[in-house]
């Protein structure tokens, strides 16, 4: 690993600190796009313009769900259509590749802000305070898109641009099937190292679990309020059966079957019933619920694997549980099909990334297995590229005043600049070529 000259050190962290100012233009540009599923363009067509600001060609495509399905990785869409849907990738391509290439990929899609009345302000009306930036999608993770443009147009700023392959890609989906990432590998897309800075608190990511969405479907009996036993409660049995998973997410926690990676985690598989709906008349006994699960498994198990134990145990509910007697079961899959991953740490760009954070903060890299996944597991597991999560300090992710740390973007925003000189190393920018920077 041949470290950055030092001078070229100190001009990258002052290109990048000049572009604060910059930064925060493209992020609140960002978040004030309510880029929810299904209405990802405003935000797709911003990075398409931030793209070509770099001087970029720009790659825009929808994902085709029939080409994607036979391959590994592939979700069911939650949505039936990605007709203008589409993800934005900007490609640099160097004069002559002398370096390693490198992907910096981010998603631009993000969850319902919940009840607005919760937040301090809009959710999608951008606010700095106390150094942070608030609104749904600040960190999870328009940050950390804005990090990497910053990192690339700072190198251009001085005159510099990567002596290697650069794809920048802004991808859809991340939140509920990650088809926009495996679009991106299906069209092509390839490279020796994969960054995507989620808001993992300037963490190396190690480790990432698998998720597996269920919808279930209750069908019970209804009854007239006056003599309720005549009826089979769907609500009541719904209710009951997802208690009774919480057995298998129990044992799945039970410190003799899990993966080392999260040995010391205290609660690392979690389910979650994210959402119910059923009934038609308040005095009638329900005779319809359905809830949707989200399901946590280690990167050891498959998702077949997974979705085998969770149908048997459903079944095991259905012949135990009181609540289900004359209750009809269905489940269905769509959203998150996606197995567990985990990285090489000491694999060359994790290390040189691991190198750089000391170097930029001060302080040793920690390693963060994470409970949640990512799109990290398309490049690494399915893709076969040395791939991890790295990005900004935030809080409040699917949940109420999400923020973010503006320091901690631009110090990430630092980190991947200085990597992408060193990882791909520099040549002298193609003037009229590559445009001008944003900002």
């Amino acid at each position: 690993m041949i470290p950055l000259d030092p001078a070229l050190a100190r001009d990258i962290d002052a290109a990048v600190a000049a572009r604060r100012e910059a930064a925060l233009g493209l992020l609140f540009d960002l978040v004030a796009k309510a880029s929810l599923l299904g209405a990802e363009a405003g935000a797709q067509d911003r990075m398409e313009a931030a793209f070509h600001d770099l001087g970029l060609p720009v790659d825009r495509f929808e994902p085709d769900p029939e080409a994607l399905a036979p391959l590994p990785g592939f979700s069911p869409p939650v949505l039936a259509s990605y007709a203008g849907r589409t993800n934005v990738v900007g490609v640099h391509a160097p004069r002559e590749a002398t370096g390693r290439s490198l992907i910096l990929n981010g998603h631009v899609d993000v969850v319902p802000p919940g009840p607005e009345a919760l937040w301090t302000s809009p959710p999608f009306r951008p606010e700095i305070r106390d150094g942070r930036v608030y609104g749904r999608g600040a960190a999870d993770m328009k940050s950390g898109v804005a990090a990497y443009v910053t990192a690339f147009a700072a190198l251009a700023d001085l005159g510099l641009q990567p002596a290697a392959p650069v794809i920048l890609q802004s991808v859809i989906e991340e939140e509920c099937t990650g088809n926009g990432a495996l679009a991106c590998l299906a069209r092509g897309w390839r490279a020796d190292a994969v960054i995507i800075p989620e808001p993992f608190d300037q963490t190396l990511m190690v480790g990432q679990l698998g998720v597996l969405w269920a919808t279930i479907r209750v069908t019970g009996r209804p009854a007239h309020v006056l003599d309720t036993s005549a009826g089979v409660n769907a609500i009541e049995a719904a209710v009951a059966l997802f208690d009774h998973l919480r057995g298998l997410e129990a044992a799945w926690n039970e410190p003799a079957v899990r993966h080392p990676l999260w040995a010391d985690h205290p609660h690392p598989v979690n389910f979650n019933l994210g959402r119910i709906s059923g009934g038609d008349w308040t005095s009638s006994v329900p005779s319809e619920a359905v809830i949707e699960v989200r399901f946590g498994f280690f990167p050891d198990r498959s998702v077949d694997e997974a979705r085998v134990a969770l149908l048997a145990a459903v079944e095991e509910a259905k012949a135990t549980r009181r609540e289900l007697a004359g209750a009809r079961v269905e489940v269905s899959w769509r959203g998150f099909h996606a197995e567990g991953c985990t990285v090489d740490p000491d694999a060359p760009p994790m290390a040189l990334l691991a190198a750089t954070h000391e170097a930029v903060t001060g302080a040793p890299v920690v390693r963060r297995a994470s409970t949640a996944t990512t799109d990290v597991r398309f490049f690494a597991r399915h893709g076969g590229m040395p791939a991890t999560c790295y990005g900004p300090v935030g809080g409040g992710l699917h949940g109420i005043d999400e923020w973010v740390s503006i320091d901690s973007m631009m110090e990430v925003a630092t980190v991947l600049a200085r990597f992408m000189a060193a990882w791909c190393g520099v040549e002298a920018r193609v003037p009229g070529r590559t445009g001008r920077a944003p900002g």
